[in-house]
């Protein structure tokens, strides 16, 4: 009986290895069909450029794995890089073929507002070598709105329109469910203005949160209103803007009208209408359906521009939460960031450095790994330079300290300078429950820190101790940085963040610019000629065959799910607080333990993509908890 067992077993085993062997071959053949072109590499037919998009724009997107991508359980929301769309439209001001420039708007989510500053000043480009660019979307909200400004034509839906939301917004805090359930939050942290604990300690921001936070969604919401009136001085945003309910009246409800009435618009009209007049402007399709025009596909036109990744100045990217040991793009590992930059310090021949930092922070072990690694390169004599996206704040400022100089933008989240640690312990909870504990000790520190039994009042002022120490080194940092003493830099720290107009005037940064700025300064102070030297972009090598799985993903994809009116649209968004809910918690239960991470930075930089199969694990977690 055993040995039929082995060789059912043996069978069992050579038919999976079959099946497995199969599946490569057919996925491998079905590549090779799929990526067989006739045309000559770059050919593209005429039409207009459509950048159809439905999700993010991001600095780095994250990585999705093939079988994520088979299963069905990546990400909910598409990610587009920032820099492959400037480079489409700085390609597309100058080539015959791209009659006009689309933007489809209706899906699309957000990405901060340096980037739809950068989008937008490209697509300025774009109208300045005298091509149209249109814009689409059903209901037009912060983000796509400040990118739809700079088209020539803004079309909405007549059962659409525009909706102004402003910045700020509401957090979940959790004091109150806390002390019903027994749970004792231990808190170290130094700053004033630094918030992140708040929602486990207080039912309610403090003044001085409230205050930092006014100053910048108020700083953010001017900025944005100069880039809308500056890219279409006609539209009336501000009245629109603070009186939505007034400009609702006085068309009986009727939004798109009166986005349209306000001048945010210039036409009303479906899909297929938009589509007849862009068919005028770039061409009709081959084929009857109503509305088509000839249109040039913005992954394919990418791909075929994209130049050789072998230049001389490095850009290293630190985009999302920074947290210990490896992970793939889009977030910031400490493991993986470094180990990519020193060996690229060692296989490369790089002149220059360029760290482009987009995150809100995270493990302090993790920035400082980095930063060591950045070290490095300075130390083989190369020149840093940093470029902050949308945000470089805690953590995200202390992987900046290392650069020669510092560029920003105005709308960019920065500082954040503070470090806190949080410790949840069930005591109270068990107690509720009628469990206890009880042990023995030989030292102070015995069985610390206790998540069942409490903390010592020893353990509680080592770590306080600890956080202190290493908020004093983060103060050092920046001071010797920033060629100020650490009195002078903790008065402008102490946790709090700036928008990157104020972190420009205290010194926190150098100048105004963008990622092309920065790589110009790093090629001059490499002593080379900055209108010919070429980034290298130090990433880990995506994976062709889940690029292969997602192009066929793309081609499938079901766009009906995607809400379009206002009800649906907000009633959708407002699925966060629950994400926010589970996310809090896991990062309160399994976050690093010394973490220089903004809170608030979170709700300004491009959304964070919902995994469905993560998302629906983590709310069945929530909901097992709130039983």
């Amino acid at each position: 009986m055993a040995f039929v067992k082995g060789a059912w077993r043996i069978l069992v085993a050579i038919k999976d290895g079959l099946v497995l062997l199969f599946l490569l071959l057919f996925f491998g053949a079905l590549y090779a069909a799929l990526s067989f072109s006739p045309k000559p590499a770059g050919a593209v037919s005429s039409g207009a450029l459509l950048l159809d998009l439905d999700g993010s724009i991001v600095e780095q997107p994250a990585q999705v794995s093939a079988m994520q991508l088979l299963s069905g359980s990546g990400p909910e929301n598409k990610e587009y890089r920032l820099s492959d769309i400037v480079a489409a439209l700085n390609a597309a001001k100058d080539d015959a073929k791209v009659k006009a420039v689309v933007l489809n708007l209706d899906g699309f989510v957000g990405g901060g507002q340096v980037a739809m500053a950068r989008v937008g000043k490209a697509l300025d480009a774009v109208r300045a070598a005298k091509k149209p660019v249109l814009a689409f979307a059903t209901l037009y909200s912060d983000d796509s709105y400040q990118v739809a400004a700079h088209a020539s034509e803004i079309w909405t839906d007549p059962l659409g329109g525009v909706a102004i939301m402003g910045r700020g917004g509401s957090n979940l805090y959790y004091k109150g469910l806390i002390d019903k359930l027994g749970v004792n939050t231990h808190v170290y942290r130094v700053g004033t203005y630094k918030s992140f604990v708040e929602p486990f300690t207080r039912t309610q921001q403090s003044p001085e949160a409230k205050q930092a936070n006014q100053a910048l969604a108020g700083a953010l919401w001017q900025s944005w209103q100069d880039d809308v009136a500056k890219a279409r001085p006609k539209a009336k945003v501000g009245p629109y803007a603070n009186d939505p309910a007034a400009a609702a009246r006085a068309t009986n409800g009727d939004i798109a009208r009166a986005a349209l009435a306000a001048g945010l618009v210039d036409k009303l009209g479906d899909e297929s209408a938009f589509g007849n007049r862009v068919a005028e402007l770039a061409g009709e399709a081959s084929g009857d359906k109503a509305g088509s025009f000839a249109t040039i596909d913005l992954a394919t036109y990418v791909k075929a521009r994209k130049p050789a990744n072998d230049g001389q100045i490095g850009v290293l990217t630190v985009a999302g939460d920074i947290v210990d040991g490896e992970a793939g793009p889009g977030t910031a590992a400490g493991d993986t960031i470094s180990d990519l930059l020193l060996t690229a310090l060692d296989e490369k021949k790089l002149k220059a450095l360029v760290v482009r930092v987009d995150s809100p922070g995270g493990s302090v072990m993790a920035s400082e790994k980095i930063r060591s690694a950045i070290l490095q390169a300075k130390s083989a004599g190369l020149p840093v330079v940093v470029s902050m996206a949308n945000v470089a704040a805690s953590g995200g400022y202390w992987v900046s300290t290392p650069g020669d100089v510092i560029f920003a933008e105005p709308d960019t989240i920065t500082g954040s300078i503070g470090v806190f640690g949080i410790i949840p312990s069930f005591e109270g909870t068990l107690a509720k429950m009628g469990v206890t504990t009880d042990g023995v000790r030989t030292t102070p520190l015995s069985g610390q820190p206790d998540v069942t039994g409490g903390t010592t009042p020893q353990f509680d002022q080592i770590m306080q101790l600890g956080v202190e120490d290493i908020y004093r080194r983060f103060v050092g940092l920046v001071a010797q940085s920033r060629k100020k003493s650490p009195d002078a830099i903790d008065a402008i720290a102490q946790g709090r963040v700036w928008d990157g107009g104020t972190a420009r005037q205290i010194g926190l940064v150098d100048r105004f610019g963008g990622l092309e700025a920065a790589i110009a300064e790093a090629a001059r102070r490499a002593k080379l000629d900055p209108a010919r030297a070429k980034a290298y972009y130090i990433e880990k090598e995506p994976d062709k065959f889940a690029e292969f799985v997602q192009s066929i993903a793309d081609r499938e994809q079901d766009s009906a799910a995607a809400p379009r009116d206002m009800l649906a649209r907000q009633a959708r968004a407002q699925r966060g607080w629950a994400m926010q809910a589970v996310s809090d918690v896991k990062a309160l239960v399994t976050g690093a333990g010394v973490r220089a991470a903004c809170r608030e930075c979170r709700g300004y930089g491009a959304p964070t993509p919902r995994n469905k199969a993560e998302e629906r694990g983590l709310l069945a977690m929530l909901a097992g908890w709130l039983r």
